[in-house]
């Protein structure tokens, strides 16, 4: 029952913007843990960016930090990832995933085994 579907998903320019959106069904936010994963073909899914469940705190690799910001919408169930400067690196599938353990060493939100429930992703495309 518990559902993600990811959206907002596009191609890009280098250094334009785009925003991504996590819309979750079955659960809710505040008992969850949500991440954003990106993978590129050949390589394992790489997490970017969390959602505690606990508090609302985010959780940013330094590959994004400063440039993508995570947040919660609590009234619409939805977690949405603004991203902005992007860079050709950043191309990927994105996925949202989530999972009800609520984690108490953030830090362990960006590896993908923790997570039961995935989306099937949304394609992002930076490039001239």
């Amino acid at each position: 029952q518990v559902q993600l579907v990811e959206s907002g998903g596009g191609s890009v320019q280098p250094g334009g913007s785009l925003t991504l959106s996590c819309a979750t069904s079955g659960f809710t936010l505040e008992e969850y843990d949500i991440a954003w994963f990106r993978q590129v073909p050949g390589k394992a899914r790489e997490g970017i960016s969390c959602m505690s469940g606990r508090d609302g705190s985010p959780y940013y690799k330094d590959s994004v930090k400063g440039r993508f910001t995570i947040s919660r919408n609590n009234a619409e169930n939805t977690v949405p990832l603004q991203m902005n400067d992007l860079k050709p690196e950043d191309t990927g599938v994105y996925y949202c995933a989530a999972d009800a353990t609520r984690l108490r060493v953030q830090a362990l939100c960006v590896k993908s085994s923790l997570y039961n429930h995935w989306g099937r992703g949304t394609q992002v495309t930076v490039s001239s």
